[in-house]
């Protein structure tokens, strides 16, 4: 059975078609830097740098590319039995892999306002499939779903029950992530009933707590904005901030959001949101770059501590996602002086994870130490097939 995994994000596609149940990678690729000139398409060894102008554009590339009649991947879209989408926001409404119907779509469109940047986009996502793969069951995997475990002591906020009711709670984000990184993590343990810590370190970055493999505290909340520093989104910050922006220097609300969705983060500290770059200017001397780094880690140490403390222990921290999996950079930053938390990394094991199959524990570390890449298409694929069979 083949199931492609779509993965939309805010000017990007990630995309691999599977062969289920072995779980065999038939295509893997992405588009990005979406409605850019600099848009570049990429599927196994094929590769188009050319403006793409929507996620349209580029689903429809990925179809083009999978009939191609020289080397074709199908003969067919029938052959694809099912579309499986990352759904960012799911709210209290989706809490396990969900076939799409127009009312899924809507409450998707709902919730827009909760992760702008990113359920526009997986909604653009869905609708181009059921286009394209008329035949195949469409299937939505909602991020907020891994966590909807969190006791209600770390979900509800201390505003007045009415809203609580209303919906307005912790949802947390990057489940699929965290959920796929953590299962691996208790297969390298060898058990279950273990304290984890998930770092999914990316342009968007989040941490969480995993208790005995359910997610017990994470750090985006409400919406996908709380929480660590990242590219370009604030991560936590005082709210009266809103309010003076507000009153005082006269923003309206849509000129906040953008300000702490799009112009905040990495981007505001150091001018760029390219960690690559940021590093590459702090070796240079550069002040900004290197306080930026200091602060980024800053908030990921933050609640290493946090949830090391609720957990009453820890067993193993996991390092995932683009910057988590590369920067040996962030991760010294991440772990430095908290020995007294038994968190102690390899130096020359955290310069060469791959030559010590991603374990960068130290000698005297009681806490295991491990970078593992996620696959959250892989995680989809899965769950997708075990919906429908």
């Amino acid at each position: 059975m083949k199931i492609l995994v779509l993965n939309s994000g805010s000017s990007s596609l990630k995309f691999q078609l599977f062969e289920m149940p072995q779980a065999t990678v038939l295509v893997k690729g992405l588009a990005e830097r979406i409605g850019e000139k600099t848009s570049r398409f990429v599927a196994n060894d094929f590769e188009v740098n050319e403006p793409i102008a929507t996620h349209k554009d580029a689903l429809h590339l990925l179809t083009d590319y999978l009939l191609d009649s020289k080397q074709p991947i199908l003969k067919d879209t029938s052959e694809i039995a099912a579309v499986g989408h990352r759904v960012v926001h799911g709210g209290n409404t989706f809490v396990q892999p969900t076939v799409i119907t127009g009312q899924v779509k809507d409450k998707i469109r709902e919730l827009f306002s909760l992760a702008p940047l990113h359920n526009p986009a997986n909604l653009t996502g869905i609708e181009t499939a059921e286009e394209i793969f008329s035949n195949a069951k469409q299937i939505a995997v909602f991020d907020t779903a891994f966590h909807q475990s969190i006791p209600i002591e770390n979900h509800k906020y201390a505003i007045p029950n009415n809203f609580y009711e209303a919906g307005i709670r912790k949802y947390g984000f990057h489940g699929i992530s965290h959920q796929y990184v953590s299962r691996e993590a208790n297969k390298l343990l060898g058990r279950k009933d273990i304290k984890l810590i998930t770092l999914h370190l990316g342009n968007g970055a989040s941490a969480t707590a995993v208790l005995n493999g359910k997610s017990f505290d994470t750090t985006m909340g409400f919406g996908p904005m709380n929480g660590l520093i990242m590219g370009t989104r604030s991560g936590d910050i005082d709210q009266s901030i809103i309010f003076y922006l507000l009153e005082k220097l006269n923003y309206s609300s849509a000129d906040i959001q953008n300000i702490l969705n799009k112009q905040s983060g990495m981007k505001a500290l150091a001018g760029s949101n390219d960690l690559r770059d940021i590093e590459t200017a702090a070796n240079q001397g550069d002040k900004r770059a290197q306080l930026a780094l200091i602060m980024y880690a800053g908030t990921i140490k933050k609640y290493i501590g946090n949830f090391t403390a609720q957990m009453n222990g820890l067993d193993a921290l996991i390092f995932t996602a683009g910057i988590g999996e590369n920067s040996d950079v962030v991760r010294d930053l991440a772990t430095k002086n908290l020995s007294f938390l038994g968190i102690e990394i390899d130096p020359n094991k955290n310069k060469n994870p791959k030559k010590y199959q991603g374990d960068i524990t130290g000698k005297n570390s009681k806490v295991k130490i491990f970078i593992i890449p996620t696959n959250e298409e892989k995680e989809i694929a899965s769950q997708v097939y075990q919906l429908i069979y």
